[in-house]
């Protein structure tokens, strides 16, 4: 085994996801041969909104937790046949494996989601964006834009959780140079920091590699020092193991 392949597997690697996500991507991780240190930056809880399908078109998904949301809720007839518009490639799964049928996927942003509803969804009515309560960009705004009409119904809120966990923390405290933090999102990122801060373990992220999933979360990690940091090809799970895999 060469030096970067040996490196590679003895990586320990701390996911920040919230649940189920962070357990799902756990397991791509060990998978790959590296160490998953679970440690979600957030915690998910459902919301008892009510949600008003009256002259809704099509949906609109900016997470799986929205998908996974909206399906704890009582469905009219018909609701799983409307289109459905997806940020990205996590979110297009959770809505097919809820049944719906026809489901368009963006590229993983909030613009590019946008910029697709706008060039395909026609015809009178509204689309309906389910959202948590943390949103990073203003789809019903944009939209608007484009003289489509949007709703927005809020199914959960996405809280930050109180600190590290046991096993990220005992991790940071002996940090190697093979070891990775990955983050999902910009809010994960900041979250993150401010948790490592609290502990008072800041400086230990220099020894830490990082894997972000887009240039807006990477912007993010830039805020502090990183031994390295890595962008993945694709908004994907299986794109950040393949991020962190490159020699």
């Amino acid at each position: 085994m060469d030096a970067n392949r040996q490196g590679f597997a003895s990586a320990r690697v701390i996911v920040t996801r919230p649940e189920p996500d962070a357990s799902a991507f756990a397991a791509m991780v060990k998978a790959a041969g590296m160490t998953p240190v679970l440690s979600p930056t957030i915690e998910i809880a459902f919301r008892p909104a009510a949600v008003s399908f009256d002259g809704v078109r099509a949906l609109a998904f900016t997470s799986a937790n929205g998908v996974r949301a909206l399906m704890h809720k009582a469905l009219p007839a018909g609701a799983l046949a409307l289109p459905v518009f997806a940020v990205g490639p996590a979110s297009a799964e959770a809505a097919r494996q809820a049944g719906f049928g026809a489901v368009s996927t963006a590229a993983g942003d909030v613009a590019s989601l946008a910029q697709l509803i706008g060039r395909s969804f026609a015809g009178d009515g509204a689309v309906l964006h389910i959202s948590g309560s943390d949103r990073a960009g203003d789809l019903a705004e944009l939209l608007a834009k484009s003289d489509v009409e949007a709703r927005r119904v809020t199914l959960y809120a996405a809280t930050a959780a109180p600190r590290l966990s046991a096993a990220a923390a005992a991790m940071l405290s002996e940090p190697s140079s093979d070891d990775w933090a990955t983050f999902f999102s910009p809010r994960t990122v900041r979250l993150f920091i401010e948790q490592v801060q609290a502990s008072g373990m800041a400086r230990r992220l220099a020894v830490l590699r990082a894997a972000c999933l887009s240039e807006a979360v990477a912007d993010a990690a830039r805020t502090t020092a990183w031994k390295e940091l890595r962008v993945a090809a694709g908004p994907s799970g299986q794109a950040m193991i393949n991020a962190m895999s490159e020699g």
